[in-house]
């Protein structure tokens, strides 16, 4: 559903790498900071899209890598089939998974309007403090609120936090993109060469159109 697709790249380009919170409010203080700072850099950024769209998608791409493991995310996304992946066949569909959302969605993301992100709470995991999830909710310039999840992970290496994934209205983005690739595998008779080959940004619109609404 495209009221998902845009909530979905509104949460990721509001966000920078936050450093190693060790509390649940230390986590919802960097996150709250975090997405204001970052709104406030979004609005004076867009016209980009239009002037130098090169630019544009440069700085987007250098913003969600600092603070979305795409790796992580298109393993996930390939499911049981990252398992039998070649090195090389796992490094192009981080690629074309991630060229597929920048394609899909920059243009939605730039004619978003203006929008309210309110940081409700945190919830470090008691059996695991690398895991985390934090609590939202995004109000829409039409007054619609969605509830919004962000899974997270603590990289000890550089002590900061990253998204993992991100529920939108009950929707689990990772989820849907995996049943995705699933279903594209099973078309192409198992040639994993041909699905990431064929993964586009149509792929991606299509599958947030498919969510209910």
């Amino acid at each position: 559903m495209r009221h998902i697709a845009k909530v979905f790249m509104l949460l990721v380009a509001c966000w920078v790498p936050l450093a190693g919170a060790t509390t649940e409010a230390d986590l919802t203080a960097q996150v709250r900071e975090s997405s204001e700072r970052m709104i406030e850099r979004f609005e004076n950024e867009k016209n980009l899209y239009h002037e130098n769209p090169e630019r544009f998608y440069r700085l987007m791409e250098e913003s969600l890598e600092e603070i979305v493991d795409f790796r992580r995310i298109a393993a996930r996304v390939m499911g049981r089939y990252a398992r039998q992946a070649t090195k090389e066949q796992r490094d192009q569909f981080v690629v074309v998974f991630k060229k597929s959302l920048f394609n899909a969605y920059a243009k939605t993301l730039v004619e978003s309007g203006d929008f309210k992100v309110a940081v409700l709470s945190s919830s470090i995991n008691a059996r695991d403090d690398s895991r985390a999830s934090v609590e939202l909710e995004i109000t829409s310039p039409s007054g619609s609120k969605y509830p919004i999840t962000y899974s997270m992970y603590h990289n000890k290496q550089d002590d900061k936090w990253y998204i993992e994934n991100v529920i939108v209205s009950g929707v689990n983005i990772g989820l849907a993109f995996r049943d995705r690739f699933d279903q594209e595998m099973s078309a192409r008779r198992g040639n994993l060469d041909q699905v990431i080959a064929n993964w586009t940004s149509q792929i991606a619109e299509e599958e947030f159109e498919a969510e209910p609404n």
